[in-house]
Parts: C-alpha cells; structure tokens; sequence
C-alpha cells in the first residue's frame, strides 16, 4: 500500500476496528491530526471518549479508510465489506511509520516464543550503549503512543506479531530478528504455512536479518532471502554468526577479523541460565550489534536485566519441590522449553489450544512429566496426546469449581490445581504451571492465570493467606 494512504488524513473519516488498546491509541492520533474518528467494535460502549458502533450498524463504504486492528482477520466480513468498497486499509504500524522523525530507527523482532523478554534486553542493551532507545508494539507502550509522544528516541525496538505483520505494507527496519517459528494461532491464519510466510514477511523489511540457525523452519524459509543474515547458535559460531565457544556468548559476525572471536558475556551471568534464554540473549545481541553498540555495554545490560514477571519465574522452594510460573509458556513450543529445563515435572497446563497439535509436545516432554494436571477447554485434547503417546504420565483432569468464575474473587481453580500437586509433587521435582496454551478461557490474562497460581501457592503450600 502507497505511503501516501497516511498523508493529509485531516478531515477524513477514519474508521477503526477494534476498541482494544491499539485501535484506542490510533484513535487518540488521529483525531489530534483532525481526523473524523469512529470505532467500530462490538461493545458499543467500550469508551466514552469517541463514537462507537457496533459492526452490523455501520455502512463501510461511508469510510475514507479503514485501520484494522491487529487480531482482526482477513475473513472477517468487515474486512470483506470494506474490499468490496475499495474502502484503503491502514494499520497502526504504518501509521506510527509514517509520523515518526525521519531520523528516529526501528530495529524489529519476531518469534513464536521469546519476544518481550528479547525487545526488552535488546533495549537495554542499546541504552547501555548510550543510544536513546525503547522497546515498544506489544510490550510496554504501543509503537503510535511511542511516536506521538514527546520524547525523542533514536531507536525504537518493536516486539511484532504475526498479525501485525500480516497487515504491514510500508514499514522497514534497520534489522529484524526472528527468534523461532512453531505452531501457534493456526486459528486465526488458516495454516502453518500462513502463519510462518507472517513471520518470514519482517525480512522483507529489512537488511540484516538475526536468525535462529537452529530452527529449521527459519533456515529453510530464508534460503532465498537476499540479505545480511546472521545466524545465532548455541553451538561454536562460523565467521559471521554469533554462538558459544568454551562458556562464552561470542561474536564472529559485528568484528573487524570474523576469524577472531570477541566476547559478549559469560554464559553464567544470563538468567535464567536455560537454553532458550541464552538463545534470546543472542538474538538481542545481535540486533544491538547491528545498531553499533560495544561489546562491552551488551555485557552490562546482560547482567543487570531482569526477565518480566510470569516467565520462568521461580516463586517458593520448599521440601525440596521447587515451584515455578511461566504462564508466558501459551503455546507447545514455549511449554517444551520450559519443561525441558527441568528433571522431574508436575505439569499444570492446558486452555485455549489456538488450533495447536500437541502430539509433538507430548513426544518430546514425555521423559520429564511424571504428572499431568490439566484445565481448560481444550484439557481432554491433551489428555488423549497423553494417553496415546505416554500412558506412563499419570492426568488429572481439573474441572473448576462451582464458585469459580472468570476475573472473579474467588481462586478455587488454582487452589485445586496447586492441592493436587501438593499430593503428587515429590523431592527433586518441580511444580510446573507452563499450560502450552491461551488463558482467556479461564482467565483475564496469561499474568491474572500466574498471580493466581502464585497466590494458590501461597495459600495452600507456605499457609499464607
């Protein structure tokens, strides 16, 4: 799409889909520009502040463009209806694209798992190096907030998902990093091969691309692509890749001499010290690199940062049981890697599926699992992958009690959950909420599903109420 969409939009009616956080954000930009602002949700009364209509009481045609929200699908019939009118569909990251200081640049990262805590280091990292920078999109603030604020940033590193890439057009980035690709949100993209193209999109938007060299997906998806790549790896890295050598995170790809290697940090000062989270650390350094900044500062953001709350997070240790939220784990490739990490599991999971298979998940934990505790809507989906792959796991189905209800007060679900893990947790396991799934069947969020989890924990097992 032409970047001229996004100019002179005074006096245009803009509708907007979607009365979320995105599409509230775009609509605040808009109407500061002049433009004749409507939203378009189901909630009719979803904010006070601009005028909302419900989608079947709306003529699209009436629109001078309509800017989609991110979770907004293509078959939507909105969507439909605003093609048929030719009505121009826009989106936040072009817009905040097309507003932002010509010399303010974006570094970008994509992933099926791993990305906040990524964008997260990443700006860190570039902060250390001195760079005004911050991570932005679906962390912290959105990226039009970002650039209609009044702060001046030089770099702005966005976290982009796989809907936000699907509806780009005009945004490019100064490098672009994908950490992983692996089934997730076949619902919402139709297939895997759609949903992969997605993520595979953000390197046609770029010029250096910082690429798992471990996932084969992303290796044989970007054979053909033409750019700098820079491969990361837990192995020893060749010239022009980035890896570990004898316990160190090293670069061969940012130096003067790629046969000479130059340290980034010691393996043992990233936290948690677990492979995927070396592998993040990586790919930020990766993208720091690219913007320029000294090995040296990638060693101090990498021993200070904190990882956000509900991912890996250890929250008490007791009788030898160790017990651990990483409610962040929503989909079967976060939840392997977690429950990898560990010996011996008690696995809580289990929620929305999103259309994800769990056959290969089941196949590849199945050495760690001693117990399955399972909730959600799609709990008997994994409980036959279980039956079926390793009938040696013993599942507990968790079905929620009578005076539980969604964002409600009471938190007997997660106080069942956590008494039934009580009675089968044994010395040298770990109590493992990583559900592999979405939570809003069941929850507010994936962080109301961890804070309840911790909250049962210490009520049930450490008597605190």
């Amino acid at each position: 799409m032409a970047q001229e969409l996004y100019r002179n939009l005074s006096g245009l009616k803009i509708c907007i889909a979607g009365a979320g956080v995105t599409g509230i954000a775009c609509a605040f930009a808009l109407q500061k520009r002049g433009a004749e602002v409507t939203i378009i949700d189901e909630n009719a009364k979803s904010h006070p502040e601009f005028t909302v209509i419900h989608p079947d009481q709306i003529d699209i045609s009436t629109c001078d463009r309509l800017l989609i929200s991110p979770g907004w699908r293509e078959l939507h019939p909105m969507v439909q209806a605003a093609r048929a009118a030719q009505v121009p569909i826009i989106n936040e990251i072009d817009l905040a694209w097309s507003l932002k200081k010509p010399q303010q640049k974006w570094l970008a990262l994509t992933g099926t798992n791993g990305k906040t805590t990524t964008v997260e280091l990443t700006a860190l990292m570039l902060q250390k190096g001195g760079i005004a920078a911050l991570a932005c999109g679906n962390v912290g603030t959105t990226v039009i907030e970002t650039v209609d604020s009044a702060l001046d940033y030089d770099y702005l590193v966005l976290e982009l998902s796989s809907f936000q890439l699907h509806w780009m057009e005009d945004a490019s980035f100064s490098a672009a990093a994908i950490l992983n690709i692996a089934q997730d949100h076949l619902d919402w993209h139709g297939s895997f091969d759609a949903y992969a193209d997605a993520k595979l999109s953000i390197l046609d938007r770029a010029t250096t691309g910082i690429l798992n060299g471990e996932d084969p997906e992303i290796v044989h998806r970007s054979t053909h692509w033409q750019g700098q790549k820079v491969f990361f790896t837990l192995d020893t890295p060749g010239p022009g890749e980035i890896g570990i050598v004898e316990e160190l995170l090293v670069d061969r790809a940012f130096v003067a001499n790629p046969q000479e290697a130059a340290m980034i940090a010691e393996l043992t000062e990233v936290q948690p010290p677990v492979p995927h989270s070396v592998s993040n650390t990586l790919a930020a350094a990766g993208l720091a690199l690219s913007a320029g900044v000294a090995h040296e500062s990638l060693r101090t953001a990498i021993t200070e940062f904190s990882p956000g709350r509900h991912r890996i997070e250890t929250i008490y240790e007791a009788d030898g049981i160790t017990w651990i939220d990483d409610s962040k784990a929503t989909n079967p490739h976060a939840a392997a890697a977690s429950i990898m990490a560990a010996l011996s599991v008690v696995w809580v999971g289990g929620g929305l599926a999103k259309g994800a298979h769990m056959g290969d998940l089941i196949n590849r934990v199945k050495s760690r699992v001693r117990v399955a505790l399972l909730i959600g809507e799609d709990r008997e989906e994994i409980a036959k992958e279980i039956r079926d792959r390793a009938p040696h796991i013993h599942v507990e189905l968790i079905d929620a009690p009578s005076d539980y209800s969604k964002g409600g007060a009471s938190n007997s679900l997660m106080e069942a959950v956590v008494r039934s893990a009580q009675k089968s947790a044994l010395a040298g396991d770990t109590v493992l909420l990583a559900p592999a799934c979405a939570s809003m069947d069941q929850f507010l969020s994936y962080a109301d599903r961890g804070e309840r989890f911790k909250a049962a924990v210490m009520k049930v097992v450490n008597n605190v109420h």
